[in-house]
């Protein structure tokens, strides 16, 4: 666990041997008694706060949460199994916040260590840090956006080789023909010069599509039939329309909304289209969607 919210239920977790990472003194004191709830020895991982300023405990407090950590280890009740940070800016490895963060993160260990603390796993670096910036490796990483197959910091890596392990895809729930000067969706943000044909697409922002991934100047694509189609109008909550220009579709024909492949989209195209993170785009699908996980190895079924 990485965090939790106040009044969590820390005793199952520790019941299970999950790992629960601890910001303070007060979550280690929580921890202590969901220990004793327990009837065990509680898995902690300390994190601290090295210049992101989000999660983990600021410098000035990293002296009384060690030495409450050791004084927990030595009455049994847990074992500090990490201590951990997080980057702020490690998709720029150009960016003076690396080196001061990292140069934090090592006063922190050995700071932690001068107290009596051994703990099994130091851990700072996400996907961009993982390729970026080998010196904070240390004892293991934490990959995510590279895990989905996406580059973690876009201009400033050479080809990964990494392949998008996400596809979204659904099918086509209407096929119409407009002529020249219609208007679709609300506000009638596009018009068609010419005539042509829309589909249907039965997904929008309640499903996690972007809203801004309303056609204009730079339009989100679609996979239709082989071939990016362009998104027209605006997105609305659970539809979307896409321009399959003189091309013929059937209802039920597959539409991919981004994935891996010859003429399908990715995720980055959309982030870069929607002017955000390919991150957001592909996290922040849902809604009505259902997810298949699918084993692609040698005994894939």
């Amino acid at each position: 666990m990485l965090a939790q919210l106040p009044g969590a239920d820390l005793a199952s977790a520790v019941a299970e041997g999950i790992d629960v990472t601890a910001y303070s003194v007060a979550e280690l004191d929580d921890l202590a008694a969901a220990a004793t709830a327990a009837g065990r020895r509680a898995r902690v991982q300390l994190k601290v706060d090295t210049g992101l300023n989000r999660g983990g405990a600021p410098q000035p407090r990293w002296v009384e949460l060690f030495e409450r950590a050791r004084a927990g280890e030595v009455d049994g009740s847990w074992r500090i199994t990490g201590i951990w940070s997080h980057l702020a800016c490690a998709d720029d490895p150009a960016h003076p916040a690396n080196d001061r963060q990292e140069a934090a993160f090592r006063a922190a260990v050995a700071l932690a260590e001068d107290l009596g603390l051994r703990p099994e796993l130091r851990h700072l670096a996400n996907s961009a840090a993982t390729v970026l910036r080998p010196s904070v490796r240390f004892d293991a990483v934490r990959c995510g956006i590279a895990v989905y197959g996406l580059d973690p910091a876009p201009g400033h890596t050479a080809d990964l080789g990494l392949v998008p392990a996400m596809t979204v895809r659904t099918r086509l729930a209407m096929v119409k023909e407009l002529s020249a000067g219609d208007s679709v969706s609300y506000g009638w943000a596009w018009t068609a010069d010419r005539p042509t044909t829309v589909g249907l697409v039965p997904v929008g922002y309640g499903d996690g599509v972007p809203r801004h991934a309303s056609g204009g100047t730079t339009s989100v694509e679609v996979a239709v039939g082989g071939k990016r189609r362009p998104v027209r109008g605006r997105v609305c909550m659970d539809q979307l329309l896409v321009d399959l220009g003189d091309d013929t579709a059937d209802v039920g024909d597959e539409v991919v909304l981004f994935g891996a492949g010859p003429d399908v989209p990715t995720a980055q195209d959309w982030a870069e289209a929607c002017g955000t993170i390919n991150y957001e785009i592909v996290t922040r699908i849902g809604g009505r969607m259902s997810r298949t996980h699918v084993d692609t190895g040698d005994d894939a079924r």
